[in-house]
């Protein structure tokens, strides 16, 4: 999953970036409104997580331009104004959920899985290839019934590659839905944790799923 902050406060935007990083999510960090809608026109995103005041252009100008634009991501709306007539405001201009701050970082976690369960109602919660198992709710993989245990950014890793289980993805593919939009493609930080990720589902199972396809990336095959 990928997550833009659209947030002019550094410290409340890193530390939502930190937050859902250590979850596993890749994250962008815009500090302005402007900057936002460029980043939400040239990348995909799961989520948008967006303040209201902000330079340039407010967050409920921002939001009425997505919606009106087609863009139906959903968004959380971040804000210190907690009256209700501005809440109501929030949800008029598209928002899907609204939190005011101060807030924990445990209960926006709780509200955007929400909105991915609720967008994604339809797909599997669990994935397979071959006897290799993926438990996205107790975000757990088994292969051949062994736990597998895995840190957050190699269960990201292997849930791009078992979402997409069959196909190549390319290294840029990888690094645009693993990492995030600073992550530099050229250096080897990829196929270092393919090789992590070899090391706990491969190798000490007797074969081989994940396999490299050379001069163009890597495919998780059952």
């Amino acid at each position: 999953m990928r997550i833009l902050v659209v947030e002019d406060e550094r410290k409340v935007g890193n530390f939502v970036k930190k937050g859902f990083e250590e979850e596993g999510y890749a994250v962008d960090i815009a500090g302005d409104g402007e900057q936002g809608l460029f980043l939400i026109e040239t990348n995909e995103y799961d989520l948008i997580i967006l303040d209201w005041m902000l330079p340039k252009r407010d967050g409920p100008s921002v939001l009425k331009h997505l919606r009106a634009t087609g863009v139906t991501t959903p968004v959380i709306m971040l804000t210190a104004r907690d009256a209700v007539q501005d809440e109501i405001q929030g949800f008029d201009s598209g928002a899907d959920d609204y939190l005011t701050k101060p807030f924990e970082f445990a209960v926006l976690l709780r509200r955007a899985r929400a909105l991915f369960r609720r967008g994604k109602s339809d797909l599997p919660t669990v994935l397979l290839a071959g006897d290799l198992r993926m438990d996205l709710l107790g975000r757990k993989v088994t292969r051949g019934g062994k736990p597998i245990d895995l840190t957050a950014k190699e269960y990201s890793l292997l849930e791009y590659l078992m979402r997409n289980a069959g196909m190549v993805l390319t290294r840029t593919s990888i690094a645009e839905h693993v990492w995030d939009v600073h992550f530099d493609s050229d250096s080897n930080v990829i196929d270092v944790y393919v090789n992590y990720l070899r090391n706990k589902i491969d190798r000490p199972f007797g074969s081989k799923l994940l396999q490299t396809v050379r001069g163009v990336g890597y495919v998780l095959k059952a």
